[in-house]
C-alpha cells in the first residue's frame, strides 16, 4: 500500500530501522517511534515522546493556519 502512496521501496524496507535512516525526517521518525510505543503493549508513551509529537503536531497545524490566511499555496505534499 506505501508504495501506492508514492512512498519509495527503499524507504519501506528500511522501516525495521527508521530511528538511525537517513530516509525519514525527524518528524517521521517522532511518529514512528510513537507508533512503536502505542503498539508494544510493554511499552508506555512516556512524556517526552508525548511532549514532543504534541509539539510537531501543533507546529504543523500552527503553520498551515497561517498559510492559509496569507493564501501561501499548498505544496502538494498531501493530497486527497
Amino acid at each position: 500500500m506505501g508504495s501506492r502512496l508514492g512512498v519509495s521501496t527503499e524507504k519501506l524496507e528500511a522501516l525495521h530501522d527508521y530511528a538511525k535512516s537517513p530516509l525519514f525526517s525527524d518528524a517521521e521518525k517522532v511518529a514512528l517511534e510513537y507508533a512503536d510505543a502505542i503498539t508494544e503493549t510493554r511499552r508506555d508513551v512516556d512524556d517526552e515522546l508525548f511532549a514532543e509529537l504534541t509539539m510537531i503536531i501543533a507546529w504543523e497545524n500552527a503553520s498551515s493556519r497561517f498559510n492559509r490566511a496569507f493564501r501561501i499555496p499548498s505544496q502538494g505534499f498531501w493530497k486527497p
